[in-house]
């Protein structure tokens, strides 16, 4: 898109003040591609990585030129990767499906990253399903400057596989969920330094990897995206420009459903919102599960990690991620004319039930199943 700047009597940009539209820019860059059939294969994560190169040029860098705001890819689960990967380490996988992987952020300090872990398997085994080991993701920094190396956290996969009584996909997601939620509410609590740790992903269906990197060093520094044999259907990518909080590893996107470029303006009432619904909701999928979810949304996360909380709720709770996309940020509606009937009744009978997270926004997301963007 050409934005035509008007200009003074002297040629020139005129100005408003301090204000000069000649510097207007926009934030972070978003993009994904998929297979319209889902079939899997290497190119899609090489071309993921080339749309994220492509937008090195919508990421901020600070003084230090090796130090983004962040970046990161969302995948499939490379299923006979990960098959061939853990037979090395003595960890035995069921098929694909059957088994769901935490990819997490760990403090470097060896007694309180054991801590973490040995939570992560006694939620694991609370919960009804079977840990089967760890993995050490491995990682080349060598072209990091020392700044970030001494914010880079230690990085490591779980693996978990469901319990013999549970009868689809669906439902070890779930408790993936679940698990995860209550990890990160336990670690908020302790008393140790824990803020390098961040649960990056638990699902049985995609797989993160991000940081606080560079546009290009996505696919340097995780030596697994090189590998021909890791293989996805889709790829989500984003390359950050941070405008309302500092860069961090955790708060590098994609996060597990959303990648954003924008402002959610709306963010403080939408995060009071959901919190006030804590004691009235219920869900026929979740049940007695949900109380083992708050605080849903934490303090001191991005616009968009609230969103992510507040997308993965709806649809762990049933909806499809389109349909709760819409229920999130639906279309200007009241006003459309051109809108038929039916499509106007959806958005008036779900603006009863939950407030638009409103702003100038890109989004683009997926569940692993579908992929999209509004």
């Amino acid at each position: 898109m050409t934005h035509q700047v008007p200009l003074n009597s002297r040629g020139l940009p005129k100005s408003q003040g301090l204000y000069n539209p000649a510097n207007e820019h926009d934030s972070c860059g978003i993009g994904f591609l998929a297979n319209i059939k889902g079939k899997k294969s290497h190119s899609i994560v090489k071309q993921g990585l080339q749309i994220l190169e492509n937008l090195t040029h919508r990421g901020a860098v600070g003084a230090d030129p090796l130090a983004g705001d962040g970046a990161g890819i969302l995948l499939h689960i490379p299923d006979q990767f990960m098959q061939d990967e853990t037979k090395k380490i003595d960890i035995k996988l069921p098929k694909t499906g059957e088994y769901g992987v935490l990819m997490i952020f760990l403090p470097h300090e060896e007694k309180v990253r054991e801590k973490i872990k040995k939570i992560f398997e006694d939620l694991v085994e609370t919960e009804g399903q079977k840990f089967l080991g760890w993995r050490d993701v491995p990682t080349d920094n060598s072209k990091f400057s020392e700044n970030v190396k001494s914010t880079e956290p230690f990085i490591a996969q779980g693996f978990v596989s469901q319990a013999d009584d549970i009868s689809s996909n669906g439902a070890l997601e779930l408790k993936l969920y679940i698990i995860r939620k209550q990890l990160s509410n336990i670690v908020l609590e302790m008393d140790e330094d824990t803020s390098a740790y961040y649960a990056c992903s638990c699902s049985s269906r995609t797989i993160l990897y991000k940081g606080m990197l560079l546009a290009g060093q996505v696919g340097e520094y995780y030596t697994d995206l090189k590998d021909e044999r890791v293989v996805s259907g889709l790829a989500l990518v984003h390359q950050r420009f941070s405008t309302n909080t500092f860069p961090t590893w955790s708060l590098a996107q994609p996060f597990r459903m959303v990648c954003h470029n924008g402002e959610i303006n709306t963010v403080r009432g939408n995060v009071n919102w959901m919190a006030s619904r804590r004691f009235n909701m219920k869900s026929g999928i979740i049940g007695e599960d949900l109380a083992k979810l708050w605080p849903l949304i934490p303090e001191g996360l991005s616009d968009t990690a609230c969103f992510d909380n507040a997308l993965e709720l709806l649809v762990a709770g049933g909806y499809s991620v389109s349909h709760a996309m819409m229920m999130l940020i639906p279309e200007a509606w009241a006003s459309n004319p051109l809108m038929n009937a039916e499509r106007r009744a959806f958005y008036e009978y779900h603006a009863a039930l939950m407030e638009p997270w409103d702003g100038p926004s890109a989004v683009a997301f997926t569940d692993g199943i579908q992929i999209g963007a509004t």
